[in-house]
């Protein structure tokens, strides 16, 4: 580990424009608890580490299965009243079940790490959806997890039960916790990483899993392991993130990371800076290092005082990533590190993936006559991997959600296909992986059949967004509504301009950033707006923010509270104009730069006119996918609990 100054692009505002530093504060101010136990696992096989690591794919958090016991009895002791849901709560939460705006019903998140899924877990999904979820569906999320709504309390140990038996777990999806590692998607085939980070991203999510210093932390962690210096992973908004860099020391080629801290969303965004530049893997310096980070945050008591302002970016913000280093290393001389164990050959996940790779098929399809629909998804949604005859296919999931029949049909294909390997995307698509270059046309028929062969895959028409008020306790307005609109009124402008395809949209249902608006080339989080005695459900507009190549970039937050009726109107009005006006080969960014963003106020300024309550205006007091007039009713999450 060498310890390094801050980088250079550092801490940026809300236009990607960096600011110079701040004046330092000084540590020892801060209102902590340093005699504060923090006991590590103990002996392998023990009570209190007792996890059996396995290589299979998809096991990558080891079950337990004496948790369900408690969840029903935790569970029953709340139904007959013997306790109080705050009492219940923080119990229920590590075990990934999350409380709804709907009374009486459960969120249950199942994590993926790194997105790895395999198909007899998408088979477990299918049943145990089909069985005990009234929706009918899963959902994957940004966070490569897959979400399943509206499961009545009492059903919730019997899904997680069920999903368990192939090696899926919710625990620590919720809380205060370090929630699902997520990882680039293309990680062990892309032609940019220097190296697999796959095993070394497993490694780190069982190693942290049920550790008693990370349950019950000032607010959770969110964590992302990047494949290569592009950033996919977007590793520069989470509050721990990782890069692969490869050091010659000592003669020899180390496999490392760069290790971030401190980066965010939300309604206090933040740029994650560089807290060292090569931190060793296969010593387990990277999960010493980010032990010692995660004990000095769980010491902050006075980000206890206000939970909902508690992530770890803001004890970096108030103290300067170059004080916050030297808390660490202070931190790492510690007599905590001699009790614990950091190896990692026990904990690394191994699967050779190539070694079940399918062979080369013996008959395989090919278009027959009119192929421009299967070379615009290929042209869209293929990528070749860096195993040649291998390529990967991204299966657009249109608003992230997954039928049972589309779980089953996929489970299928994946076996057929790729080997058994799919991995979840953070922008709520799925990525087959190891498909044969002579399979591909065989992979999108069958694809087309289950409702899922899509082109567009990460352009314009793959619109992300959060499940709003559909679920979430905190949602202001229906922003899956909203993306169903826009991605109605996209494909009906028929856009067919590259540069135009590459703009990203992602919605919101309230300034958190779960559709993680701020980074969107036109982002929208959901607000309202008071007329009268009635409200309308509106949106405020973020254009010119970006993650791609390794450069995350928040976007502008304009002048504007737009009526969510007039959302899609002023998404075209923009992309009208910078289609009508930009230079030969400049995209909407930088457009954006050079025009200025008055000029997008201007466009849309007839669009934040009020309006007034009236039998003709109706509509706009009614949110979109909605038939009941729109009110505000915002209840306290549970993600601060």
């Amino acid at each position: 580990m060498e310890p390094v100054s801050a980088p250079s692009k550092g801490t940026k505002t809300t236009n990607g424009t960096p600011v110079p530093a701040k004046k330092l504060a000084d540590p020892s101010t801060l209102k902590q608890d340093p005699g504060k136990k923090q006991h590590g696992k103990g002996k392998r096989g023990s009570l209190e580490n007792p996890e059996i690591y396995e290589n299979v794919p998809g096991h990558v958090i080891p079950i337990l299965e004496r948790e369900f016991d408690d969840f029903d009895t935790e569970a029953a002791s709340f139904l007959r009243g013997e306790q109080t849901e705050e009492q219940f709560i923080g119990f229920r939460l590590k075990q990934g079940v999350y409380g709804q705006r709907q009374p009486d019903v459960q969120m249950i998140r199942v994590k993926l790490p790194y997105g790895g899924v395999s198909p007899e877990q998408m088979e477990a999904f299918a049943d145990a959806i089909e069985e005990l979820a009234p929706l009918n569906k899963g959902h994957i999320t940004t966070r490569q997890n897959i979400q399943i709504h509206h499961i009545p309390l009492a059903d919730a140990a019997e899904f997680i039960r069920q999903i368990s038996q192939a090696g899926l777990s919710s625990r620590e999806g919720c809380g205060n916790t370090i929630r699902n590692v997520t990882g680039d998607p293309w990680a062990g085939v892309a032609a940019d990483e220097p190296f697999d980070i796959t095993p070394y991203a497993a490694a780190y999510a069982r190693y942290f899993v049920r550790h008693p210093t990370t349950q019950l932390m000032p607010r959770k962690v969110k964590t992302a392991f990047s494949a290569s210096d592009a950033d996919r992973a977007i590793t520069e908004i989470h509050d721990v993130g990782f890069i692969p860099k490869v050091k010659e020391i000592d003669g020899k080629q180390v496999k490392g990371v760069e290790v971030k801290i401190g980066g965010g969303t939300s309604i206090q965004p933040r740029i994650a800076p560089t807290l060292f530049d090569f931190v060793e893997l296969e010593n387990g310096d990277y999960l010493k290092v980010t032990e010692a980070a995660l004990r000095i945050f769980d010491r902050q008591e006075w980000l206890r005082e206000n939970r909902m302002r508690a992530r770890i970016k803001v004890l970096v913000d108030k103290i300067g990533m170059d004080a916050f280093r030297d808390l660490v290393e202070e931190e790492l001389k510690g007599d905590w590190v001699e009790e614990r164990d950091f190896s990692i050959d026990h904990l690394l996940f191994i699967n050779d993936e190539e070694a079940d790779a399918p062979a080369v098929p013996e008959s395989y399809g090919s278009p027959n006559g009119d192929k421009s629909e299967f070379d615009a998804w290929v042209d869209s949604n293929v990528e070749p991997q860096r195993q040649e005859g291998f390529v990967t296919a991204t299966v657009k999931v249109i608003r992230g959600d997954l039928t049972p029949d589309q779980f089953r049909g996929l489970a299928q294909l994946m076996r057929e296909f790729t080997g058994g390997y799919a991995r979840t995307t953070v922008q709520q698509n799925l990525v087959l992986r190891w498909i044969r270059d002579e399979s591909l046309y065989d992979v999108w028929v069958r694809l087309k059949e289950l409702g899922l062969g899509d082109s567009g895959a990460f352009q314009i028409g793959d619109v992300v967004s959060c499940p709003g008020t559909d679920s979430c306790k905190l949602g202001i307005t229906a922003s899956m509504g909203l993306n169903k609109v826009l991605q109605q009124r996209i494909e009906d402008m028929n856009i067919t301009d590259p540069l135009t395809r590459q703009i990203h949209i992602k919605m919101s249902g309230c300034p958190n950033g779960c559709s993680q608006h701020h980074i969107a080339t036109i982002g929208f989080y959901g607000a309202s707006i008071k007329v009268g005695e009635h409200t309308i459900p509106a949106y405020i507009p973020h254009i010119a923010g970006n993650f791609e190549g390794g450069d995350t970039v928040f976007g502008h937050r304009l002048k504007a509270r737009l009526p969510a009726k007039r959302v899609p109107e002023a998404v075209e009005r923009w992309i009208r104009h910078y289609e009508e006006n930009r230079n030969d080969g400049e995209n909407f960014n930088a457009f954006v730069e050079r025009t200025g963003f008055d000029a997008f106020e201007e466009l849309i300024s007839d669009l934040k006119l009020p309006v007034e309550f009236s039998a003709d205006n109706l509509l706009f007091f009614i949110d979109w996918n909605r038939s009941e007039p729109y009110k505000v009713e915002r209840g306290e999450g549970e993600c601060a609990v």
